[in-house]
């Protein structure tokens, strides 16, 4: 699966979130769970400014272990954090060295695939904030940009 390295500037990640891990039977319906509050519920149309119309799938606060539960945040980018609200999970994506992968097809089916290749892939991976962004809407025949957090090289 090819990739590009690219550096990224610090993002501000506004949304929901929840614990789960991949081996969890319900990892997926815990985050298609998510996405369906996050526009059912008028979160995404709630959340104040928005940096792009683009949509963010964050995974954080893992350990690095295929075993370990991890923070799945569904979100957008803002230009800058909210105030205090119980409402949002505000996460900030660090600035650094990311993978970056452009998956094309089914919005569901076509990350699900890029995720298993990428996890049998030796990458440096940091474990801090891995995250998706979904370039459109289009169910079946979307754009995705997977970035995979790196180690800085020495």
């Amino acid at each position: 699966m090819e990739y590009e390295i690219v550096t990224l500037e610090e993002k501000i990640a506004v949304g929901i979130s929840a614990r789960t891990n991949n081996n969890s039977p319900d990892m997926g319906a815990v985050i298609g769970g998510l996405w369906n509050r996050f526009y059912t519920e008028g979160i995404y149309a709630s959340i104040p400014e928005k940096a792009n119309e683009k949509a963010l799938g964050v995974y954080t606060d893992y350990a690095g272990d295929e075993k370990a539960d991890y923070t799945a945040i569904v979100a957008c980018e803002t230009r800058k954090q909210p105030q205090e609200n119980e409402k949002y999970t505000v996460h900030r994506i660090p600035a650094g060295r990311y993978a970056k992968f452009i998956v094309h097809g089914d919005m569901v089916q076509a990350v699900a695939d890029a995720w298993m290749e990428i996890w049998k892939m030796n990458l440096p991976r940091t474990f801090l904030s891995d995250f998706e962004e979904y370039q459109d809407d289009n169910m079946e025949d979307a754009t995705i940009h997977i970035y995979v957090g790196l180690k800085e090289t020495e």
